[in-house]
Order: structure tokens, then C-alpha cells, then sequence
């Protein structure tokens, strides 16, 4: 999983340095897929429930799993990049989002809540803990900030499949949940949005965006729980 996490946060850095204004997201999601290729993983979101594309690409209002196509970004976009990877049967997970040039204070600020959301969830990620102990966390410092947590949509554990057991919501009470346990492995990934909580979907069948058409943030790293403490996979 060390090696699926490297080869993904590489793909993400790459990607993240071709984001200007101009470039299609199609033409990222063909810089992270030969990112990939090239270290002999194996891109995790291509095919995935018949997912088109090796990213999830999410412009703006758009909060998760948008398809990477024609759309140009452009100066003031924020641009948020999911990419999954996998190696030996083990997968990595990460998401970031991109200021595109110069963007709002507004949009400034909520990235910056997101990311450090993310950081507050990931340091939860110690044996003895409990689950919604990450979930809390999370919210404190989005809502603290004066953003909202998306709801529907979470966090989840992952080894051998994307997508695993626990799910890990982005808000809770401290203390509840299952206890965390050495060797457990998280995908915990803060949504969250400059306007109200709630989000629909777009008729593609996988575009999820904000409901009042705020702008939307996503960071994400995986994680393990060790008894030295939280250590993230998804770094080079």
C-alpha cells in the first residue's frame, strides 16, 4: 500500500503542476493516467462501476467525481483532482484541490480550512481512538471556519478494494464509533463547501455539486493507524 500511495501522490503532484488556465481536464486526466502507467501501476478509477477516466476532475461548485472531458479551466478556478492507484492488488487514494492563477479570498480560505480538516482528522489516527474521533475533528475545523461539511457523501477504509469497511463520515460525536486498531487503513477525505451542505447530482450519473452553487473543496490522503501514530501512504 506504500508503494500504491507513492505512485498515486505522484501522479497528483504531476497533474497538479499542469494545472494552468487553458489546459483541459482531459488533458490532465491523460498526464496522471501515464503517471501511473509509466511506474507499473494500474489507474484505480478507470472502469470502476464503469467510471470513464483515470481522475475524477471537479470544477467550482462541483464537489466529487467530475469527468474529465473538453472543459477548460480558467483563471479563478478552483480545480479539485482525485486519483487512485494500484499495485500487487493494493490500492492508494488522494485528492487535492488546485487554485487555478489568482481565486477569491473566499475560495483561498475554504481550501485552506479543507486541507487543514484533512490534517485534523489524520492526527485522530491512533490505536485506541475511536472512529468518529476522525469524523469530529474534520468538522470542527471546516464548520470553525464557517464552511459546511457534505454529508452524503465520506470517507471510507481501503486495502485490497477502493472502497472498504468502515465508512467515515466528515462529521459525528467524539468517542463513538469503533475503536482504531494498528494495522486499519483510511481514506479519510474532507468535502467541504462554501455555501450549504447540501449537494445534488448532475444527469452524467456521477457529477455531485452544491445545491446553491457555492464552491466546493476536497482534499484526501490514506492512511494507516500505527503504533507510532498516524502514517500517510499517500506521500513520495
Amino acid at each position: 500500500m506504500r508503494e500504491a500511495g507513492r505512485i498515486t501522490a505522484r501522479a497528483l503532484r504531476l497533474t497538479g503542476e499542469a494545472v494552468r488556465p487553458g489546459v483541459t481536464t482531459a488533458e490532465l486526466n491523460a498526464i496522471a493516467e501515464a503517471a501511473i502507467r509509466e511506474e507499473g501501476a494500474v489507474p484505480a478509477f478507470l472502469g470502476y462501476h464503469g467510471f470513464p477516466a483515470s481522475i475524477c476532475s471537479s470544477l467550482n461548485d462541483q464537489v466529487v467525481h467530475g469527468i474529465p472531458g473538453r472543459a477548460r479551466v480558467r483563471e479563478g478556478d478552483i480545480l479539485s483532482v482525485d486519483i487512485g492507484a494500484i499495485v500487487d492488488g493494493y490500492y492508494g487514494d488522494s485528492a487535492r484541490t488546485f487554485a487555478v492563477g489568482e481565486v477569491s479570498d473566499v475560495a483561498a480560505r475554504l481550501m485552506d480550512a479543507t486541507r487543514r480538516s484533512l490534517e485534523a482528522g489524520i492526527i485522530q489516527c491512533v490505536p485506541g481512538r475511536r472512529l468518529y474521533d476522525i469524523s469530529h475533528a474534520v468538522q470542527a475545523v471546516a464548520e470553525g471556519a464557517g464552511f459546511s461539511v457534505v454529508r452524503e457523501y465520506v470517507g471510507h477504509g481501503i486495502g485490497r478494494a477502493m472502497h472498504e469497511e468502515p465508512q467515515i463520515p466528515n462529521y459525528g460525536l467524539p468517542g463513538k464509533g469503533p475503536e482504531l486498531a494498528e494495522g486499519m487503513v483510511f481514506a479519510i477525505e474532507p468535502m467541504v463547501n462554501a455555501g450549504g451542505a447540501a449537494v445534488n447530482s448532475l444527469s452524467d450519473g456521477w457529477t455531485v455539486v452544491t445545491q446553491d452553487g457555492s464552491l466546493s473543496a476536497h482534499f484526501e490522503h490514506t492512511v494507516a493507524v500505527t503504533a507510532g501514530g498516524p502514517f500517510v501512504l499517500t506521500v513520495e
